[in-house]
């Protein structure tokens, strides 16, 4: 997302460019940028009292004459009301103001100012959460589809309704099924759909799996996380079942790693990083033995 956890080649460059590359300032973001600064400062920061129940603002008045995006090819739809049809001008307003110049989508830079207006770092798992009620097919964009749908889910239709809304994502999220939801996406979301990928690279596994894992980290993830990065000639990529199965192996896996069966149904990676791990735990344990035993020594001869 925006800057977000890229499928670009350099996974340690912020969640958005796909080449890693960024200007820090360009002209042409400084002048779509001018024109909508004035009137959106630190906007999350303002009180939600002037939020009505769909998440626009009592003052926001700004009507668009054209008519909403039509998302299928029938013609024919229920009649809406005068609200509604308000809300669906005013998403598409917020597109607008976003949009690439020359694709109906909101691209890389327009992320970029989008996560800025809602006072978020691309990187947060905020955002993640975001593309995830947004059902975003690709990292660091939105198609048209793609936001109007998203921001009609989520119930907002403006900067300061999107804003007041992180809290109950962020606690919906928590639910164990919402969170399985999630989980599974952030795999799809990961892969580079223009590369037709059908793995992660590990890079890029490693940063999402510190991503969706934000607010419930598991005993054993760092442990896991070390093995993957200290073993780099022998994992190339990560499987969706091997992602997947993951989660199970940190709810049913206990931290000390005594109820793992290889004769149970985990992938061949389990077994190896169980392995690592157990081994790495022995030599830990010999070491602290030796250097107990070279403190203790002196004392004992002393005694004697």
């Amino acid at each position: 997302m925006g800057q977000c956890v890229t499928k670009c080649k350099n996974p340690s460059s912020t969640l958005g460019s796909k080449n890693g590359d960024r200007e820090s300032s360009s002209k042409s973001h400084s002048k779509r940028s001018a024109v909508h600064k004035e009137e959106h400062t630190s906007v999350c920061a303002k009180s939600s009292g002037d939020i009505l129940v769909n998440g626009t603002k009592k003052t926001d008045t700004a009507l668009d004459s054209s008519q909403p995006p039509a998302f299928s090819g029938d013609a024919k739809k229920e009649p809406v009301s005068g609200t509604e049809e308000s809300s669906v001008q005013r998403i598409g307003e917020l597109f607008r103001r976003y949009k690439d110049e020359r694709e109906d989508a909101i691209l890389e830079e327009g992320m970029e100012r989008f996560c800025n207006d809602l006072c978020v770092d691309p990187t947060e798992f905020k955002v993640l959460v975001l593309a995830w009620k947004f059902q975003a097919a690709t990292m660091c964009k939105f198609t048209r589809k793609e936001f109007f749908e998203g921001c009609k889910a989520i119930n907002a239709d403006s900067i300061d309704g999107i804003c007041s809304r992180f809290p109950s994502l962020l606690n919906e999220a928590k639910q164990e099924d919402k969170f399985k939801d999630l989980y599974r996406f952030t795999f799809q979301f990961g892969l580079d759909s223009e590369e037709g990928q059908r793995s992660l690279h590990r890079e890029i596994a490693i940063a999402l799996w510190k991503l969706v894992f934000t607010q419930n980290n598991p005993p054993i993830l760092d442990q896991w996380l070390n093995f993957l990065i200290e073993n780099p000639s022998g994992i190339k990529g990560i499987s969706r079942d091997t992602w997947n199965m993951f989660l199970n192996f940190t709810q049913v896996i206990g931290p000390d790693l005594s109820n793992y069966s290889e004769d149970e149904a985990w992938p061949s990676l389990f077994d190896t990083f169980v392995e690592w791990e157990m081994e790495r735990r022995k030599k830990e344990e010999e070491t602290k033995c030796i250097t107990c035993s070279d403190t203790e020594g002196p004392g004992m001869e002393e005694q004697t």
